[in-house]
């Protein structure tokens, strides 16, 4: 027997609005951009929006930078450079991970997008598809991606059009001697190797100084309100905070557990909230008994622990909230990262598809 699924004549009904959003500060994105910018001197500051925008949604920030200033913005997937394009007017777009097959390097000169060569058979892979403008990485020690110093040399590079000569720091955020082994081997290379411009420093390479900046830095994690070196604290602002709308409030007593295994326990009477937030949406378990909502100055503790859709947080000190409120998530990055044991990218980069942006 064949089952014929019926679909209505009319049109199904507008989606209501998710119960979490993030709230996106474009005011201090826009404010972060300008101030690396700056502290890359004579250097011109680009932006990472791979991953989405490191989470915030690469439609929305992409048009921000741009606005600020910024020509250049580095993707990692090719099925990221989509989402640039169609909200910035013709700009510097490179794909990190260059052309795996024939058909990424068609793409690329389809849409005008520079793939990133990465190794000897990329380049030769670009070159066989009819070459054009690229950029080109030099791996100097992470050994990740990028063509060894051992083969900066190799003939097969001689032809490429590079645009942009780079090379990624292993460990920016330290003072540390193979910061300056880096920039020596970047620098090297650059003697060897015909470009138009050359970058080395990430978010904390700009903090390095000059001799790592180049003609182009390439922030990440910075933009969106990330410290990745402490002389950045007071130059950062953060940009994105989460927030949830409350599900229902409920009037526990002394005894009464929360949530799953009673992790916790009421000693007083207390008013709490459920939220409509949890690890499926990047806000993990480790937050449990850690974390902390606001609404307004009042603090909101998160009791018990975190679940897959919510979390339950005390309510006891904000009698005026009422389901339906919204409230946010203390998220600053720098001290979130400290609270949980996550990186400060982890942070962004898990933040689930369920918030509006």
């Amino acid at each position: 027997m064949t089952m014929v699924m019926m679909f209505p004549d009319t049109p199904l009904s507008p989606v209501p609005s998710p119960a979490l959003r993030l709230d996106l500060d474009r005011d201090a994105l826009r404010s972060n951009w300008l101030a690396l910018d700056r502290m890359s001197c004579k250097a011109r500051a680009g932006a990472a929006v791979k991953a989405d925008g490191y989470g915030l949604g690469a439609r929305q920030v992409v048009p921000v930078l741009q606005e600020a200033g910024c020509q250049d913005f580095f993707v990692a997937h090719w099925s990221e450079v989509a989402d640039v394009l169609a909200v910035a007017a013709p700009v510097s777009v490179s794909v990190l991970h260059g052309p795996l097959t024939a058909a990424d390097a068609a793409y690329a000169q389809a849409t005008g997008v520079k793939p990133v060569i990465n190794s000897i058979e990329q380049a030769r892979r670009w070159m066989e598809a009819g070459g054009g403008r690229c950029d080109l990485m030099i791996d100097t020690g992470i050994n990740r991606l990028g063509v060894p110093m051992s083969q900066i040399g190799d003939e097969a590079l001689n032809g490429l059009d590079v645009d942009i000569l780079l090379s990624h720091l292993v460990s920016s955020e330290e003072d540390t001697l193979l910061n300056t082994a880096q920039c020596r081997r970047w620098r090297e290379a650059c003697c060897v190797i015909p470009h138009d411009r050359a970058s080395l420093a990430n978010s904390g390479g700009i903090a390095l100084g000059a001799a790592f900046h180049g003609d182009l830095t390439r922030p990440g994690i910075a933009l969106y309100g990330g410290v990745p070196r402490q002389e950045m604290a007071g130059v950062l602002s953060q940009v994105v905070r989460p927030q949830a709308a409350i599900l229902q409030v409920r009037e526990i007593v002394a005894g009464d557990t929360v949530g799953y295994n009673g992790t916790f326990m009421a000693s007083a009477p207390m008013r709490v909230g459920t939220i409509a937030i949890g690890y499926a949406d990047g806000y993990l378990r480790c937050w449990s008994g850690k974390g902390r909502f606001l609404a307004g100055e009042v603090v909101l503790p998160v009791l018990g622990r975190v679940s897959m859709d919510m979390t339950t947080i005390d309510l006891t000190a904000a009698p005026h909230l009422r389901e339906g409120d919204w409230v946010t998530a203390d998220y600053a990055l720098a001290e979130s990262a400290a609270v949980t044991g996550l990186s400060q990218y982890e942070l962004l980069t898990l933040l689930g598809r369920r918030f509006g942006r």
